[in-house]
């Protein structure tokens, strides 16, 4: 046998198992994007969802462009509690999502006045001013409003006062428009953060 002849056995011997191992690579490589995909999927459309702040309308808490991950599934559960912030479609044009935070619940009133935002409910039938300095620089609530909210409706407000477009201006939203409340800020990591509603001592 020629030494040509001997290379190419050698090159036969080895080509079956080069096959058979970059076939099974293949295989593991497409059962790990499955099972990644299965995990993923269901957590980015039913779980959490990524979304950029844009505008003002809530500083000091979030600013321009923040990355920040939304909680799609504790309402499946629970009721929004006071103080949550939320993402929900924007009532007036369903296909731009806003992010303000809940003053009222479904079935009290809320008046702003003077300023200062009050809530009406059976525990405080002639209402209690909301103390909000938890998260307010400026604590002044501009417009005169007093609403009566539905058994499925919330009444949201912009942290940043002077500068939002929220239930005072388009009225409170429904629940069916909440996509979920905000649960992290991802970035900028020097403002990585878990979020809570505030203790209002209610």
């Amino acid at each position: 046998m020629s030494i040509l002849e001997r290379n190419k056995q050698k090159d036969d011997d080895i080509s079956p198992s080069s096959s058979k191992a970059a076939l099974k690579f293949f295989l593991e490589l497409v059962q790990v994007v499955a099972i990644s995909l299965a995990i993923i999927i269901p957590v980015r459309y039913f779980l959490v969802q990524p979304f950029f702040v844009k505008g003002a309308s809530m500083e000091p808490n979030f600013f321009d462009h923040e990355y920040l991950i939304i909680d799609e599934l504790s309402y499946r559960f629970r009721e929004p509690d006071r103080g949550d912030i939320v993402v929900f479609h924007y009532p007036n044009d369903p296909k731009n999502y806003f992010i303000k935070r809940v003053i009222a619940l479904p079935g009290e009133t809320v008046e702003i006045i003077d300023g200062q935002v009050k809530v009406y409910n059976d525990q405080y039938p002639n209402g209690i001013v909301l103390d909000e300095r938890a998260y307010l620089d400026d604590i002044y609530t501009a417009q005169t409003r007093r609403e009566t909210l539905k058994a499925n409706e919330y009444f949201v407000l912009g942290d940043n006062r002077a500068s939002s477009l929220d239930s005072r201006y388009f009225g409170p939203i429904s629940e069916d428009v909440v996509v979920g409340r905000v649960w992290v800020r991802g970035w900028p990591f020097d403002r990585w953060k878990i979020f809570s509603p505030p203790n209002y001592n209610f």
